[in-house]
């Protein structure tokens, strides 16, 4: 069994259909969606629609709940509380009362069991969609925050945009970085590719090519609220 994990596409749809051409490639049999979809891109439309077109298990992100119920002050520094806010009204404004319901509607974890390995997926954290574990953590913080379901084998996360794997206690831990908007560097989506055999399972972190030239354009060329910033972030691979 092939699965496909994928995250925090942020209306980048341009990135996540070269993902979707890239996993085509390795015969996966099913994809997994943990978050932010819509959030901090310039098609955040055709983003979700291209999301519910797989017909597959989607959790809800952090950025999904902002367009749900907008910005709470402190969860972000308060010098760009404003500005944010705009995006997400931005964003807004190119979904339709469906799309909004459709977000609202959303999960935030699965439970996955193929063959013998037990899967738990979430956003940030199982408990929090806000909170950030870096790959830095120390091993008792990964498994005070991350690994809350002893039952499971593998844990996968999103939310950071920095995809890593790290085994701690015989267990597998993955962050899948981000499909549009990678944070560690590197201007190339990510997702994670996992499979699953009988008696065994194999991890990797794939790492995929887009335009990222005519995303930028896009920013420039719409009335986004900050694109200048985005368009930053865009060629650093970072924030």
């Amino acid at each position: 069994m092939k699965l496909a994990f994928i995250s925090d596409i942020h209306g980048n749809a341009i990135a996540l259909e070269a993902v979707l051409a890239n996993i085509n490639k390795h015969a996966v049999d099913k994809i997994y969606v943990l978050g932010d979809i819509c959030f901090r891109g310039p098609e955040p439309k055709r983003s979700l629609d291209l999301v519910r077109s797989l017909e597959t298990d989607v959790i809800k992100g952090n950025a999904d709940e902002w367009i749900v119920r907008g910005i709470i002050k402190d969860e972000v520094p308060v010098q760009v509380y404003e500005t944010m806010s705009s995006e997400v009204n931005w964003t807004r404004s190119k979904l339709n009362a469906e799309d909004q319901k459709y977000l609202k509607s959303l999960p935030t974890c699965l439970n996955i069991e193929h063959e013998n390995s037990k899967i738990h997926a979430f956003h940030a954290t199982p408990d929090d969609l806000f909170e950030v574990v870096l790959p830095s953590e120390i091993d008792e913080i990964i498994k005070e925050k991350l690994m809350k379901n002893s039952s499971a084998d593998i844990f996968i996360y999103a939310h950071i945009h920095k995809p890593y794997i790290r085994y701690i206690d015989g267990k597998c831990i993955i962050n899948i970085g981000s499909v549009g908007l990678p944070f560690d560097g590197l201007r190339k989506s990510s997702y994670a590719l996992l499979n699953i055999e009988k008696d065994s399972f194999q991890t990797s972190i794939i790492r995929v090519d887009y335009d990222v030239q005519e995303v930028i354009q896009q920013f420039q060329t719409l009335d986004y609220p900050n694109g200048e910033l985005m368009t930053s972030i865009m060629l650093s691979g970072k924030v």
